[in-house]
């Protein structure tokens, strides 16, 4: 096809030309006959959201994607495009990509009526029919339809009644395109009623033009829940007109986070070559999202995004990277103590419900890191506030008494691996505890979880733990509410 340059040659190639919503719709048919899959890389959706959207687009209907921030919704509206034709044939020269059948523009139809048949004919890629543009309260309706352009109008010599005169906006350049609106709240009313028409009778209206251009176009719109009442809303007449409105969510477990998480980071051959991380800090990370979609101190009406994560994740294997770099080794494997080198990716992507001082958000990310680890930790060892309950043997009394004995452990973020490893043995109980409930444990996992015993048991109140600035302190819980004591008293 792409060799046909004349609308003679097309209409003796039999070429159809079909609307956008026919092209996505038939498009949808054959991959779903074909077994193939509809949306690359995006994961949790397959009973939810995808089947929606497919319901939509067999259906033809404009779509506005309503979820918090980092669900993937932007994402999958580029990805519509894999659902066009790979090339559509258009009139060269046009600004409106208009169709050889059915030209919409003036231009258009005027080189039709002058060249008939030899009409001369330039191909789109599929890659280039998709335009996307950001709600913003200063987008105007001349960018999005158009307006009369006095520069135009004096170039040309031409009356200002001349439809010549236009300035076409964002939308009528995207004709028989994907044109995606991101955050539609944030538009102001009035620019939001500029669209009625176009959803509604498929056409444009600029000034005080008599024209109506009808406009092949499949509209996918975003909107965050918290811009209903934090900045603005959807008109009524216009989400009316939307066809179909479909809700994202988030991960719901931790193991479909991972694999969101695994997919998405971005990391260097090397460090993924030097860098070695076990589940267990996987999970943590995940979990890190989980409680602050839970907590109390974050907005949940801002949402916590997927990039939280993924930006976590990332930090976490720099971190452990950093450390072997200045140690000169060249391996590592991730520590628990590596999880403080995520709280500035946390502290980036949550939204505190009262904002306070820059620390509050250094505060929080700690606090939803601890409640991670003590929440994991239940799942792999026994609850130690169960085992008071039930009155049993306390698999921890070992590790316990040896910090009861005066003795502290100081976990340093920049120790080498022989030192880390050292420090960990040296504690009583701790590699036997381990070695009991994970005998199949490999080395290097054996000894993040005797790190993670140390942080569980500080999580569940048996320990005592102090961050330090370059790591952390564990000590008998015991001596250290005497040292509160001996500070109030002012012998310290």
């Amino acid at each position: 096809m792409k060799n046909i340059h004349t609308l003679a040659d097309l209409k003796k190639n039999g070429y159809q030309s079909k609307s956008i919503k026919d092209e996505l719709r038939d498009n949808l048919i054959l991959k779903i006959k074909r077994k193939e899959s509809v949306f690359e890389g995006i994961l949790g959706y397959e009973d939810t959201v995808i089947p929606d959207i497919e319901r939509a687009i067999l259906s033809r209907h404009n779509i506005n994607f309503l979820g918090l921030r980092g669900q993937a919704k932007t994402r999958i509206a580029r990805q519509m495009v894999n659902l066009l034709d790979e090339y559509i044939p258009f009139i060269k020269g046009s600004e409106l990509n208009d169709d050889p059948f059915a030209p919409v523009s003036r231009f258009g139809k005027d080189t039709l009526a002058e060249l008939g048949d030899n009409t001369p004919i330039e191909w789109l890629h599929r890659s280039e029919r998709y335009a996307e543009k950001l709600a913003t309260p200063d987008v105007s309706v001349s960018d999005l339809i158009g307006d009369v352009d006095p520069i135009k109008a004096a170039n040309l010599k031409l009356n200002y009644s001349d439809e010549r005169v236009i300035h076409f906006g964002l939308i009528p350049r995207s004709n028989r395109c994907i044109f995606v609106i991101n955050e539609l709240p944030d538009l102001q009313a009035r620019i939001q009623v500029s669209l009625f028409n176009i959803l509604q009778e498929g056409d444009i209206q600029i000034r005080g033009f008599k024209l109506r251009i009808p406009l092949d176009i499949q509209f996918v719109f975003t909107a965050n829940p918290e811009d209903y009442t934090n900045r603005g809303s959807i008109v009524t007449p216009l989400k009316d007109r939307i066809g179909s409105q479909i809700l994202t969510h988030y991960p719901k477990s931790i193991e479909l986070s991972k694999k969101i998480t695994a997919q998405e980071a971005k990391l260097s051959a090397s460090q993924k070559s030097v860098v070695e991380t076990s589940g267990l800090l996987s999970t943590l990370i995940e979990q890190i999202a989980f409680e602050a979609r839970e907590s109390e101190f974050v907005d949940a009406k801002s949402g916590v995004s997927a990039r939280l994560t993924i930006s976590a994740y990332e930090n976490l294997i720099s971190a452990a990277e950093r450390r072997m770099l200045y140690n000169n080794e060249k391996n590592t494997y991730v520590r628990i103590s590596d999880l403080a080198g995520v709280i500035p990716a946390v502290n980036g992507k949550i939204e505190l419900v009262y904002e306070g001082e820059q620390e509050g958000g250094v505060m929080v990310a700690q606090n939803l890191i601890s409640k991670a680890i003590r929440n994991q930790f239940v799942k792999m060892f026994p609850d130690p506030n169960l085992l008071k309950k039930k009155k049993t043997d306390n698999p921890y009394k070992t590790i316990v008494d040896w910090f009861a004995e005066n003795n502290t452990m100081n976990l340093f973020i920049n120790d080498t691996e022989k030192d880390y490893q050292n420090k960990l043995d040296t504690i009583n109980g701790l590699s036997e505890l381990v070695e009991l409930f994970y005998p199949k444990a490999v080395k290097n996992d054996r000894y993040v979880l005797m790190e993670f015993l140390l942080h569980g048991l500080a999580e569940h109140s048996q320990l005592s733990k102090n961050h330090l600035e370059t790591g952390t302190e564990f000590k008998d819980l015991t001596s250290s509410m005497f040292d509160v004591d001996d500070f109030l008293k002012g012998n310290n």
